[in-house]
Protein backbone atom coordinates (compact mmCIF):
# COMPACT_ATOMS: atom_id res chain seq x y z
CA UNK A 1 0.00 0.00 0.00
CA UNK A 2 1.30 3.48 -1.21
CA UNK A 3 2.60 5.48 1.70
CA UNK A 4 -0.18 8.60 -0.11
CA UNK A 5 -3.11 6.13 0.53
CA UNK A 6 -6.21 7.90 1.50
CA UNK A 7 -6.79 7.58 5.16
CA UNK A 8 -10.48 5.61 4.02
CA UNK A 9 -8.51 3.28 2.08
CA UNK A 10 -6.85 1.89 5.13
CA UNK A 11 -7.97 -0.36 7.77
CA UNK A 12 -9.16 0.75 11.02
CA UNK A 13 -6.19 0.09 12.60
CA UNK A 14 -4.26 2.12 10.49
CA UNK A 15 -2.94 5.61 12.63
CA UNK A 16 -4.98 8.34 10.82
CA UNK A 17 -2.07 10.73 9.58
CA UNK A 18 -0.85 12.87 12.84
CA UNK A 19 -3.05 10.61 15.20
CA UNK A 20 -4.32 7.51 16.67
CA UNK A 21 -6.43 4.40 14.60
CA UNK A 22 -10.11 3.91 14.47
CA UNK A 23 -9.57 1.10 16.80
CA UNK A 24 -7.25 3.19 19.17
CA UNK A 25 -9.52 5.81 19.00
CA UNK A 26 -12.84 3.85 19.77
CA UNK A 27 -11.32 2.18 22.56
CA UNK A 28 -10.72 4.74 24.17
CA UNK A 29 -14.29 6.71 24.01
CA UNK A 30 -15.93 3.78 25.03
CA UNK A 31 -14.54 4.06 28.50
CA UNK A 32 -16.24 7.47 28.64
CA UNK A 33 -20.04 7.09 30.11
CA UNK A 34 -22.38 9.63 28.11
CA UNK A 35 -26.23 9.97 28.98
CA UNK A 36 -28.41 8.34 25.42
CA UNK A 37 -31.14 10.38 23.51
CA UNK A 38 -33.59 9.93 21.25
CA UNK A 39 -32.90 13.10 18.41
CA UNK A 40 -36.58 13.54 16.65
CA UNK A 41 -37.57 16.05 13.93
CA UNK A 42 -40.54 16.10 12.03
CA UNK A 43 -40.35 15.86 8.37
CA UNK A 44 -43.02 17.83 6.68
CA UNK A 45 -41.65 17.04 2.92
CA UNK A 46 -41.75 13.67 3.13
CA UNK A 47 -45.07 12.35 1.91
CA UNK A 48 -48.67 13.90 2.10
CA UNK A 49 -48.38 13.65 5.68
CA UNK A 50 -44.82 13.95 6.68
CA UNK A 51 -43.06 12.01 8.76
CA UNK A 52 -41.39 11.68 11.89
CA UNK A 53 -37.64 10.63 12.17
CA UNK A 54 -35.61 9.24 14.80
CA UNK A 55 -32.24 8.67 15.88
CA UNK A 56 -30.15 7.53 19.36
CA UNK A 57 -27.24 9.96 20.49
CA UNK A 58 -24.79 9.59 22.83
CA UNK A 59 -23.06 12.59 22.08
CA UNK A 60 -25.23 15.73 23.40
CA UNK A 61 -24.23 18.57 25.82
CA UNK A 62 -24.85 21.78 27.01
CA UNK A 63 -22.92 24.48 25.27
CA UNK A 64 -24.12 27.54 26.73
CA UNK A 65 -26.91 29.29 29.68
CA UNK A 66 -26.55 32.80 27.98
CA UNK A 67 -28.69 31.83 25.34
CA UNK A 68 -29.54 28.19 26.37
CA UNK A 69 -27.80 26.37 23.40
CA UNK A 70 -27.20 22.43 23.16
CA UNK A 71 -25.37 20.26 21.07
CA UNK A 72 -25.55 16.86 19.02
CA UNK A 73 -23.42 15.25 16.75
CA UNK A 74 -25.02 13.36 13.92
CA UNK A 75 -23.32 11.08 11.38
CA UNK A 76 -22.62 12.87 8.02
CA UNK A 77 -25.32 12.43 4.88
CA UNK A 78 -27.54 10.46 7.51
CA UNK A 79 -30.86 10.99 7.09
CA UNK A 80 -30.72 13.07 10.58
CA UNK A 81 -28.24 15.37 8.64
CA UNK A 82 -30.15 15.56 5.70
CA UNK A 83 -33.16 16.60 7.16
CA UNK A 84 -32.19 18.83 9.88
CA UNK A 85 -30.08 20.42 7.20
CA UNK A 86 -33.47 22.33 5.54
CA UNK A 87 -35.75 21.86 8.67
CA UNK A 88 -34.68 23.87 11.76
CA UNK A 89 -36.80 22.67 14.43
CA UNK A 90 -36.22 19.49 16.31
CA UNK A 91 -36.16 17.76 19.79
CA UNK A 92 -34.44 15.86 22.63
CA UNK A 93 -35.86 12.94 24.68
CA UNK A 94 -33.71 12.38 27.45
CA UNK A 95 -34.34 8.48 28.34
CA UNK A 96 -34.41 6.64 31.46
CA UNK A 97 -33.08 2.94 32.26
CA UNK A 98 -36.58 1.80 31.70
CA UNK A 99 -36.12 2.51 27.38
CA UNK A 100 -33.12 0.75 26.37
CA UNK A 101 -35.55 -0.68 24.01
CA UNK A 102 -36.42 2.91 22.37
CA UNK A 103 -32.18 3.45 22.22
CA UNK A 104 -32.21 0.29 20.65
CA UNK A 105 -35.12 0.49 17.61
CA UNK A 106 -33.67 3.84 16.42
CA UNK A 107 -29.64 2.80 16.50
CA UNK A 108 -30.58 -0.38 14.45
CA UNK A 109 -28.77 -0.24 10.72
CA UNK A 110 -30.73 -0.91 7.69
CA UNK A 111 -33.79 -0.25 9.87
CA UNK A 112 -37.53 -0.69 8.72
CA UNK A 113 -39.21 3.06 8.31
CA UNK A 114 -39.43 5.29 11.15
CA UNK A 115 -42.92 5.84 10.53
CA UNK A 116 -42.94 1.69 11.83
CA UNK A 117 -40.82 2.54 14.27
CA UNK A 118 -42.49 5.66 16.18
CA UNK A 119 -46.22 4.03 15.32
CA UNK A 120 -46.47 2.20 18.81
CA UNK A 121 -44.46 4.37 20.75
CA UNK A 122 -46.19 6.21 23.66
CA UNK A 123 -45.47 9.85 22.39
CA UNK A 124 -45.94 13.79 22.65
CA UNK A 125 -46.14 16.50 19.87
CA UNK A 126 -43.61 19.25 20.91
CA UNK A 127 -45.50 22.21 20.93
CA UNK A 128 -42.47 24.59 20.40
CA UNK A 129 -40.79 22.02 17.18
CA UNK A 130 -43.47 19.83 16.12
CA UNK A 131 -41.37 16.74 17.09
CA UNK A 132 -42.41 13.60 18.70
CA UNK A 133 -41.20 14.11 22.54
CA UNK A 134 -41.16 10.52 24.34
CA UNK A 135 -43.78 9.60 27.28
CA UNK A 136 -41.88 9.36 30.09
CA UNK A 137 -38.56 10.62 29.05
CA UNK A 138 -36.59 12.17 32.02
CA UNK A 139 -36.71 15.20 30.27
CA UNK A 140 -37.52 16.79 26.98
CA UNK A 141 -35.23 19.68 25.13
CA UNK A 142 -37.18 21.30 22.18
CA UNK A 143 -35.10 23.00 19.93
CA UNK A 144 -34.22 25.32 16.67
CA UNK A 145 -30.74 25.23 14.40
CA UNK A 146 -28.90 27.92 15.07
CA UNK A 147 -25.36 26.96 13.46
CA UNK A 148 -24.28 23.65 11.41
CA UNK A 149 -20.83 22.53 11.22
CA UNK A 150 -18.99 20.02 9.65
CA UNK A 151 -16.63 17.69 11.75
CA UNK A 152 -15.30 15.01 10.09
CA UNK A 153 -17.52 12.26 9.46
CA UNK A 154 -19.95 14.00 11.24
CA UNK A 155 -22.11 17.17 11.76
CA UNK A 156 -22.21 19.34 15.02
CA UNK A 157 -25.69 20.77 14.89
CA UNK A 158 -26.16 23.62 17.75
CA UNK A 159 -29.80 24.05 18.81
CA UNK A 160 -30.89 27.17 21.11
CA UNK A 161 -33.26 25.43 23.24
CA UNK A 162 -36.59 27.14 22.98
CA UNK A 163 -38.79 24.69 25.75
CA UNK A 164 -38.01 21.77 28.06
CA UNK A 165 -40.37 19.38 30.14
CA UNK A 166 -39.52 17.68 33.09
CA UNK A 167 -42.28 15.26 33.46
CA UNK A 168 -43.84 13.68 37.04
CA UNK A 169 -43.42 10.53 38.03
CA UNK A 170 -39.71 9.50 36.12
CA UNK A 171 -38.74 7.30 39.01
CA UNK A 172 -36.08 5.27 36.51
CA UNK A 173 -32.38 6.95 36.30
CA UNK A 174 -30.68 7.50 33.33
CA UNK A 175 -30.12 5.00 30.29
CA UNK A 176 -25.94 5.57 29.88
CA UNK A 177 -23.65 4.10 27.26
CA UNK A 178 -20.45 2.60 28.34
CA UNK A 179 -17.79 -0.07 26.93
CA UNK A 180 -20.17 -0.24 23.49
CA UNK A 181 -23.86 -1.31 26.12
CA UNK A 182 -26.70 0.27 27.65
CA UNK A 183 -26.00 0.18 31.41
CA UNK A 184 -27.75 1.51 34.51
CA UNK A 185 -26.22 3.50 37.32
CA UNK A 186 -25.66 2.05 40.11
Amino acid sequence: MSQNAPVSQQGPDAPHPGGVSEEEFRAAMARLAAGVVLVTAYDPEDGPRGEDVGMTATSFLSVSLDPPLVLVSVRADSRMDELLERQPLWAVSVLTEGQRHIAGRFSMRGRVSDRLLFQDMACTRGESSGAPLVDGALATVECRTEQRVSAGDHTLVIGRVLATTLPTGAENGPLAYFRGRYRRLA
